[in-house]
């Protein structure tokens, strides 16, 4: 039983499915209309050339063998019995719907496969695909990762994200009305957003009913715009105490029925700039819960009071 004070997702995996369940990530080959030319081609600020967040991920082979190989790692790592593939690479419903359903079949035929984890941007989702992902849940355990970032227009032009709130509010009212179940990509720390404005964010996913959230640090990765601009001076990253104590404040004002996905990110060894702390996830999460305990707090404690 989790000792957590708030609502983890891997204690959710284990109620479902009575086991320990490793999400594997990988990239099947898509791109984004950020970067293709439909809308840009410099992409997000703060991704690399591999898409964001997909660092370390087998791209020379196909998805089930990505798989099979996460699958031994994870099993010596975690001692995973089950596992979901996690499509995590670009907007992963940036393509027809026929292509999708012959990438998404081919990783349902790997062994000990527990379901599916599709990550995409809020404009890549038409009605048809909604409704083929409709489809597609009623035979797997499948979750959809919305890329939201902020509520702030002001910052998703900061980060030339290339769509505005409104945008993410439409597309969790339409997939929340086929039933699916969503995961919202918070970024915290973007430069010139207000401590107020960020926390304000969880409000927001209250309101919008989201099933699940991913917070993630504002991270400065090689070859990303963003690293330009950190190398000019033009942009902070949080401190690592501060950071904690900001996802404390917000889980304490987040509905304690949503899932938390992440709390933190780490960029690797190998393309992180900054900030260097994050390298050290476990201290970090150490942190958050020691905090919530010396505050005798837990998810959704200012809920209510909001």
């Amino acid at each position: 039983m989790t000792t957590k004070r708030y609502n983890t997702f891997a204690e959710e995996l284990k109620k479902v499915f009575g086991c320990k369940v490793q999400r594997i990530s990988i990239d099947a080959g898509f791109t984004c209309p950020n970067r293709d030319g439909s809308l840009d081609t410099q992409g997000c600020i703060f991704c690399g050339g591999h898409g964001s967040g997909s660092y370390g991920i087998r791209r020379d082979l196909g998805i089930a063998s990505q798989l099979e190989d996460g699958k031994e790692v994870m099993r010596r790592k975690y001692r995973a019995a089950k596992f979901i593939a996690y499509f995590q690479a670009y907007s992963n419903t940036y393509a027809p719907v026929e292509q999708l359903r012959s990438l998404f079949a081919e990783a349902l035929t790997v062994s000990d496969l527990a379901g599916l984890i599709i990550a995409t941007r809020p404009d890549c989702l038409p009605d048809d695909i909604l409704d083929y992902l409709q489809e597609l849940s009623a035979h797997t355990y499948l979750w959809l990762e919305l890329g939201i970032q902020s509520m702030s227009d002001r910052s998703l032009q900061l980060i030339n994200r290339r769509h505005d709130h409104h945008c993410s509010v439409d597309a969790v009212q339409r997939t929340k009305s086929r039933g699916l179940r969503v995961c919202a990509h918070v970024i915290l720390g973007i430069p010139g957003e207000t401590r107020e404005e960020m926390l304000a964010m969880a409000g927001e996913l209250n309101r919008l009913g989201v099933d699940g959230v991913k917070l993630h640090l504002l991270h400065v990765m090689k070859g990303t715009e963003l690293a330009e601009m950190y190398g000019r001076g033009e942009v902070q990253v949080m401190d690592r105490d501060s950071y904690a104590g900001l996802v404390c404040d917000f889980l304490e004002r987040l509905d304690p029925q949503i899932l938390i996905h992440r709390l933190t990110g780490d960029g690797g060894h190998d393309n992180l700039v900054a900030p260097l702390w994050s390298l050290k996830k476990f201290e970090i999460l150490n942190l958050i819960d020691a905090e919530m305990e010396r505050r005798g707090t837990w998810q959704g404690s200012r809920w209510e009071k909001l």
